[in-house]
């Protein structure tokens, strides 16, 4: 059971990880060009091709802007949703939950089985929607072609093939990692005040890295599993011993 100060420091570790994900970049230029590709798409299903070509144009015109800048993105961010998932078991109900899937697996009861797996995530996921800057102008491009040719039909079936292409991207970031890595900062710097709270930092770092490596987000024959536990153990034994640890510290929080 986690101390009161233990758990804020993991609590707000988890805000912090949601808070940097929010700060996403979203190029603007490229919001809107798919906005005037909207636009477009519902001007042809009017009959409105004048009108059409002027979104598309302006639509042109804004990831024009993207590629004339130095080092342009392949991928450009347009949109980004956060979600988190914390498990609320204990560690000791891991194993039966695991065998409890694999039986619902093996039972062909796959709902049910992703229900239980579901119960077994502890992470923040990350999901970007990005423009793909290399085909995207070229299908803008040849919609327009279209429509001068009197092709309105090729250049709708262009426009919502073009804005089929966005690529959603997942990033996973496991929960139990950020927790540790703050509870590591904190002791690091409650040592020289706080002998007794830096170890319980230490202790609820070793008990995090154990459900991240229980709920598979890394391996006990991972190598920095492997080397952030036996990091943490040594900067445990010298902290009792009274040795110094700063040295101890700066390089567990560089790994």
């Amino acid at each position: 059971m986690c101390d009161k100060k233990t758990n804020e420091v993991s609590k707000n570790a988890v805000v912090k990880a949601e808070k940097n994900a929010q700060n996403t970049q979203l190029v603007k230029e490229a919001i809107r060009a798919i906005q005037y590709t909207q636009d477009a798409l519902i001007y042809l299903n009017a009959g409105k091709t004048d009108k059409a070509k002027e979104a598309l144009k302006n639509a042109i015109g804004q990831l024009a802007i993207v590629l004339n800048t130095p080092n342009a993105p392949y991928l450009l961010p347009v949109d980004i949703q956060i979600e988190a998932y914390q498990f609320e078991g204990r560690i000791e109900d891991i194993a039966k939950l695991i065998s409890q899937a694999k039986l619902l697996v093996a039972e062909n009861k796959l709902p049910e089985a992703r229900e239980v797996l579901n119960t077994l995530r502890d992470e923040i996921v990350i999901k970007t929607i990005n423009l793909p800057l290399a085909t995207y102008p070229a299908a803008l491009q040849l919609a327009v072609r279209y429509i001068n040719e009197g092709k309105v039909k090729e250049a709708k079936d262009v426009l919502a093939m073009a804005l089929a292409t966005l690529v959603e991207i997942d990033t996973i970031i496991p929960i139990p990692i950020v927790k540790a890595e703050a509870l590591v900062t904190e002791a690091s710097k409650t040592i020289k005040k706080d002998k007794k709270q830096a170890l319980k930092y230490l202790e609820e770092a070793k008990h995090q890295l154990k459900l991240g490596e229980l709920l598979g987000y890394t391996s006990k024959s991972d190598t920095t599993y492997k080397m952030l536990e036996d990091a943490i153990k040594k900067l445990e034994k010298e902290n009792k011993a009274n040795h110094k640890t700063e040295g101890l510290f700066k390089e567990l929080l560089q790994k």
